[in-house]
């Protein structure tokens, strides 16, 4: 079984004639043994926070590269081939780590926004963010300085460690990190992912230029505000559930 996002489906060989048309996320394919999952909703679905024309680039083009250069190093090396995604994060390094953990995020991402979305949290992450921040105001406050303030290429993310929620700085910096029991929010450089370091993802927001350059040129602080237009707290709490919180 094959688990990302939260989504857990069979092989090829097991799947039946609707799945195998690309109808649910990333799964073996005659072509390799990952693929670009389809977006869960149309691409103007987003608009005016974010464009049919990001989503294309951004989903189409970045996201389907990460996959093709994967399943271009998997037919080279037998032993990707053989892993689940998540696998590929947890015990490879370099290039294949960096494709198979921007699949992961990208696939988080694109789930973690929905049409119609966005406002203040309800049910149970709400309580999990009231105990943990305060408040979703100053959740929202300090989300938002760590993805308006991240240097460079990267991600933030809020995870939950321990039972509860954070947020901390530099992922790839991780290991050894003392644990000190709430959600954290935390800011991966490049392909930086939770995955690595056996966190629990609870949402992200992608703060690669490619990701708002279209929409509003260099005002990544603007694409943030209007990120809150689009978070699927549905989507959220899905994963507080997977998480056992």
């Amino acid at each position: 079984m094959l688990s990302v996002a939260g989504h857990r489906f069979a092989s090829l060989a097991t799947t039946t004639p609707a799945l195998r048309m690309g109808l649910v996320r990333c799964f073996a394919s005659v072509t390799g043994p990952f693929q670009c999952p389809p977006l869960p909703y149309a691409k103007n679905a987003l608009e005016p926070h974010m464009s049919a024309e990001t989503l294309t680039y951004h989903h189409d083009k970045h996201h389907q590269t990460y996959v093709d250069t994967l399943n271009s190093i998997a037919a080279e090396n037998p032993s990707i081939a053989k892993k689940t995604l998540e696998q590929v994060i947890k015990t490879e390094t370099g290039k294949p780590f960096n494709q198979a953990a921007q699949i992961y995020n990208h696939t988080f991402f694109f789930n973690n926004l929905g049409p119609g979305a966005g406002g203040e949290p309800t049910g149970k992450i709400a309580e999990l963010i009231t105990r943990d921040f305060g408040s979703f105001e100053k959740f929202k406050e300090e989300f938002t300085a760590a993805a308006v303030g991240h240097f460079g290429s990267g991600w933030v993310w809020l995870v939950a460690d321990d039972g509860k929620l954070k947020i901390v700085r530099g992922l790839l910096n991780l290991v050894g990190v003392p644990n000190d029991s709430k959600l954290d929010i935390v800011q991966g450089h490049d392909a930086g992912t939770p995955v690595k370091d056996s966190k629990a993802p609870l949402m992200n927001i992608d703060v690669w230029e490619h990701a708002y350059y279209i929409d509003y040129r260099n005002a990544r602080a603007q694409y943030v505000k209007n990120y809150w237009n689009l978070v699927n707290w549905d989507f959220v709490n899905k994963k507080v559930a997977e998480a056992g919180l």
